[in-house]
């Protein structure tokens, strides 16, 4: 990853459901290697001197570049390690930004539904438009260079908290109506709440100095 824009490289989309996407690799250890540092020196570097026109375009990478050079790097990496959290992030907010509609029904829904804190910890509008989602994500994504890392992590958790109880109270709503559709978002919520378990366990790493 480089801090120069790369023109030639046409984004790539991917939708949604296409989480945790598996790259082929001839020596497990030197992919693991390489993740780790490259995720250590990152970090390292833009929260030593957070430069607004890097982080900016950190925060925007996939906009530009796709998500491919992110999973050749992070994707294979154990949930609850730094390159591991980094390819959720960016997951997640690729998710947002292909699909802002169906995250801002959700993330209605599950404001609605879920009996916890979590909205206020995500910091969304209440209601969220899909414009505003995209921000908070953003904003989110944001804080992991230029703020609390452990923070920005909490909140990547509880948003995904509300997104899958959304996704769940949905499901439940086209069960008996749209049995592939509940399915699907089904599904998504498990993933989701996965997603959430493991972002919290890292801010609980990263404050005691044990996200590696």
């Amino acid at each position: 990853m480089t801090d120069s824009p790369r023109d030639f490289h046409k984004p790539v989309r991917r939708p949604a459901e296409l989480f945790d996407r598996l790259f082929a690799a001839d020596d497990p250890a030197e992919v693991s290697r390489v993740a780790h540092s490259t995720a250590q020196a990152l970090v390292s570097r833009v929260r030593d001197d957070p430069s607004a026109d890097v982080v900016e375009r950190l925060v925007s990478f996939t906009d530009e570049n796709g998500i491919d050079d992110i999973a050749e790097l992070w994707s294979r990496s154990p949930a609850r390690t730094l390159p591991g959290a980094l390819w959720r992030l960016y997951l997640l907010q690729l998710m947002i930004h292909d699909d802002a509609q169906t995250a801002a029904l959700l993330y209605e829904r599950g404001r609605a539904e879920i009996a916890s804190a979590d909205p206020v910890v995500a910091g969304a509008p209440t209601p969220a438009s899909p414009e505003e989602l995209v921000a908070l994500i953003d904003a989110i994504l944001r804080g992991v260079f230029d703020g609390d890392f452990a923070v920005a992590l909490d909140r990547a958790a509880a948003f995904c908290r509300v997104q899958a109880s959304g996704a769940t109270h949905l499901a439940d709503d086209y069960e008996q109506t749209e049995s592939d559709r509940a399915s699907a978002l089904t599904t998504r919520a498990l993933r989701l709440s996965t997603y959430a378990g493991d972002l919290s366990t890292c801010a609980a790493l990263w404050r005691s100095e044990s996200l590696a």
